[in-house]
């Protein structure tokens, strides 16, 4: 295999003011390439697994430069077509604007996604055999996101990665603006993934709203209500999708923007491994569920069981809420299993 972990997305530049302040404030912004796709990935590159992107750049325009030098310097390979911009009303690489919130002032975002470039993503801009039977992909990693911008690609890919053996992660990833208007096509099309994928990922609406899944009233502000929301809806995602071998969710209550409640749950057929919230410090939390699943999908490449896998999501979940991007970058296995048995010592 050429590839551990294929991710197609579709990249943009978040912009971040210092020091934790408010973005409508102004003052100087951090400039970062993301992706939620490439949020997953980049655990696994970073830890020396072969990782590719498929996506799709604006020709000549420097974030497009900026995001493929960004992507390269993470340790993935890119692949993607470059297409002219068309003038200053034409295509161009969404650009999200994010403050990290303090204190009881929560984070705020904006996301401004018009003429994105990334909805132009069509599999005949990729040779699929070449990248799936000759170069060979162990699992391929979809986002919600992806999957509601550009909805053909991602189910061409599923049923393509499906073919040739390859394992298929399926966050769902809900956002109602990007349904807006469109939720019937969207449903037919998340069903359809769903069915096909070998990993499902979401909380408990995000199954209700993307399947149409019937379950509990989400579990509401309390952990305990959505742990137990959450579990009993495993048995029934599993009849109804019952190629998902694993099934995975993650569990948050902010206490402050600095400071929440981490937990999770992972399924397998045999077990199901939760982990009870605990007290984490936030630098910034955006990320935080990519970061624990690339975790959680290192795992499982790793061939882990399920509870090794769960502790390495979680914890990678953890690095990341701590950073100033929204991507995690660990520097090897044993800074994670450190963040995981509580162990924030020097090490010298």
């Amino acid at each position: 295999m050429s590839y551990s972990l294929l991710v197609p997305t579709s990249m943009g530049v978040r912009l971040t003011p210092a020091g934790r302040q408010p973005a409508h404030t102004g003052g100087t912004f951090t400039l970062q390439a993301t992706s939620a796709e490439t949020n997953v990935a980049s655990i696994s590159s970073s830890l020396g697994l072969p990782v590719k992107v498929l996506t799709t750049f604006v020709k000549g325009h420097p974030f497009a430069a900026f995001i493929r030098a960004d992507l390269c310097g993470r340790g993935m390979d890119v692949e993607g077509p470059e297409v002219p911009q068309g003038g200053p009303w034409g295509y161009r690489h969404q650009i999200n604007i994010a403050d990290s919130g303090a204190g009881l002032r929560g984070p705020r975002v904006w996301n401004d996604r018009a003429g994105e470039v990334g909805r132009t993503l069509s599999a005949e801009d990729f040779d699929l055999d070449r990248i799936f039977e000759d170069e060979g992909v162990e699992m391929i990693h979809l986002s919600g996101l992806i999957a509601a911008l550009a909805p053909t690609f991602s189910l061409t890919l599923a049923e393509t990665a499906m073919q040739y053996g390859t394992r298929i992660s399926f966050d769902l990833n809900y956002r109602a603006s990007f349904w807006e208007g469109r939720e019937a096509e969207l449903r037919d099309t998340f069903k359809a993934i769903a069915s096909l994928s070998d990993i499902l990922i979401g909380n408990e609406e995000d199954f209700q709203l993307c399947l149409g899944i019937e379950g509990p009233a989400a579990g509401g502000k309390d952990l305990a209500g959505k742990t137990d929301a959450f579990r009993a809806m495993i048995g029934d995602i599993r009849r109804q999708y019952p190629r998902a071998k694993v099934v995975a969710t993650t569990l948050r209550e902010v206490l402050d923007a600095e400071t929440h409640l981490w937990g999770a749950i992972v399924s397998d057929p045999e077990r199901t491994a939760v982990i009870p919230p605990k007290v984490i410090s936030v630098l910034d939390r955006i990320g935080g569920g990519d970061g624990f699943v690339g975790g959680l999908l290192y795992g499982l490449l790793k061939n882990w069981d399920i509870e090794k896998c769960a502790q390495f999501g979680w914890a990678c979940g953890v690095l990341a809420v701590t950073l100033e991007t929204d991507y995690a970058r660990p520097a090897d296995e044993e800074q994670i299993w450190s963040i995981w048995n509580g162990n924030a010592r020097v090490k010298r």
